[in-house]
């Protein structure tokens, strides 16, 4: 039912572009001077609109059009690390929102003095994981760190992971007995927010050694639910990493992804500079981007991975 109510809502997108196209061209066959401002606008709109259709008509990967789960983990590097996976956070949850995407937080654990060690964050929304898959791998800082008395300049990095969220999929079995549940006390940053019950929920999986957990709701019931949608959206990563890496191998061009490759720096000093190391596209107004301005790093990285293949 899910898939046929997005299905449905995209035809129907299809068939109001058509009328608007129709409409428009009606208007141009009329000839009145008064009317040549708007059909300028109208075909602005239409260009952007038609642009945006073709550029999503690309996303045609088996998942692409689906829901994802976004994970930040930080890097070594303390609480500048914890900031910046905070900072990261912020920023993604910006963007979902200028998307109008749905999003809830399925686990967070704190930083001991500020920041967020890490956190996994559910995306729902037409092209969720499409346009994020963009953003996996490693995000690398460089500002005057402000928990620094010196005030010197530090790198501090964290990890992105980008997972489709997958209800069910017959390539992914999973077995009870294959699992360990734990249950315990959600942890929070204190205050009313620390759950006096256990309801927070730990599964490892014993064949990969995968363990997932999740504690942001009240119910101990949802946050065994979410846990599993997080093992099983893992074990297909884990599938099609594995694929890959043989396919890779058998062509000799296997290179391990290591914390040392990052995919983007964000510099706040000695100048203010975003840059893509994968594209080459940059951007100089750091606060937009890092106030969720993320569109442009995006289409740019999906249409070069478009022109490779």
């Amino acid at each position: 039912m899910k898939e046929i109510s997005a299905l449905k809502e995209e035809v129907e997108e299809w068939q109001t572009l058509r009328q608007t196209i129709t409409d428009t061209l009606e208007l141009a066959q009329l000839e009145d001077e008064s009317i040549f401002s708007d059909l300028d606008r109208e075909t602005l709109k239409i260009e952007a609109e038609v642009s945006k259709r073709e550029f999503e008509a690309k996303l045609s990967g088996p998942y692409d059009r689906g829901d994802a789960l976004l994970a930040i983990h930080a890097g070594a590097g303390g609480t500048d690390s914890q900031d910046w996976a905070e900072m990261l956070q912020r920023m993604y949850l910006r963007w979902t929102e200028h998307k109008g995407y749905k999003t809830d937080i399925l686990d967070l654990t704190f930083g001991e003095e500020a920041g967020i060690k890490s956190v996994t964050i559910s995306i729902e929304g037409r092209y969720a994981y499409g346009y994020l898959r963009s953003e996996k791998g490693v995000h690398r800082l460089v500002r005057l760190s402000p928990f620094d008395a010196a005030h010197r300049r530090h790198t501090s990095f964290a990890m992105v992971e980008i997972l489709p969220q997958v209800e069910e999929d017959s390539r992914i079995e999973i077995n009870a007995d294959d699992l360990r549940i734990d249950v315990f006390r959600s942890s929070g940053a204190g205050g009313q927010n620390v759950q006096k019950n256990a309801t927070a929920i730990r599964i490892t999986h014993f064949p990969t050694g995968i363990v997932v957990s999740c504690q942001n709701e009240r119910s101990q019931l949802q946050n065994k639910q979410n846990a599993m949608k997080v093992l099983r959206s893992r074990l297909l990563e884990k599938k099609q990493q594995e694929q890959e890496e043989k396919i890779a191998e058998l062509r000799g061009e296997y290179q391990k992804a290591e914390w040392g490759s990052q995919i983007r720096s964000y510099v706040l000093h000695p100048y203010q500079m975003v840059k893509d190391h994968r594209t080459a596209f940059e951007k100089g107004n750091t606060q937009a981007v890092l106030d969720g301005d993320l569109d442009d790093f995006i289409e740019a990285y999906l249409r070069s991975q478009v022109g490779a293949n």
